[in-house]
């Protein structure tokens, strides 16, 4: 059992890994990543396999000294319990901090580190670095974060708005509080 759900979890992230399609959305452009660190909370997801028992997921952030960012994701389940995942940030291209590569710390991720990086593309961000969204090439994937751990709903429709005109699908959106 153990090495099917390794082998899903190969082929998802492989999918996430996969090369830019022709009519990829759009990304903010340079993100001051020293800005950017500290801690998010998830409004929104599209649904995905490694959230799916998730009500409520949260992101830390730390730059680094090589210019890398920690990651930190934790996530409170329907019964209360607190997991997490740590892992590494990296830009996909050499300056262009708003596209960036993100692997896990785990034994398939050590064993198949070229297998296991996912798109982690900042598709909109605010002037005060409050909220954002993020998402895949392929719109597969797509958070809303907020500094807070809860957004108004002037804030939660310009969010929508943006992601929709970048081309994702916001009508299968889960909300913080709520498990797929």
């Amino acid at each position: 059992m153990r090495t099917l759900i390794a082998l899903f979890a190969a082929v998802l992230v492989a999918g996430c890994a996969g090369s830019k399609p022709e009519d990829a959305p759009e990304t903010v452009g340079q993100v001051d990543l020293q800005r950017y660190q500290g801690t998010w909370y998830e409004q929104a997801r599209l649904p995905m396999f490694f959230q799916r028992n998730c009500v409520r997921s949260e992101a830390h952030y730390k730059l680094q000294q090589d210019n890398s960012v920690a990651v930190t994701n934790r996530c409170e389940t329907e019964d209360g319990e607190w997991k997490q995942a740590t892992g590494e940030a990296v830009p996909q291209e050499p300056g262009r901090t708003d596209r960036l590569w993100v692997r896990f710390d785990n034994w398939f991720s050590n064993l198949f580190p070229g297998l296991t990086k996912g798109h982690y593309w900042i598709l909109y961000l605010d002037d005060a670095y409050s909220v954002a969204l993020v998402g895949s090439p392929g719109r597969d994937y797509l958070w809303l974060l907020s500094r807070e751990k809860e957004i108004d709903r002037g804030t939660r429709d310009r969010l929508l708005e943006v992601a929709r005109q970048r081309g994702y699908d916001t009508g299968e959106l889960i909300w913080r509080g709520k498990s797929s």
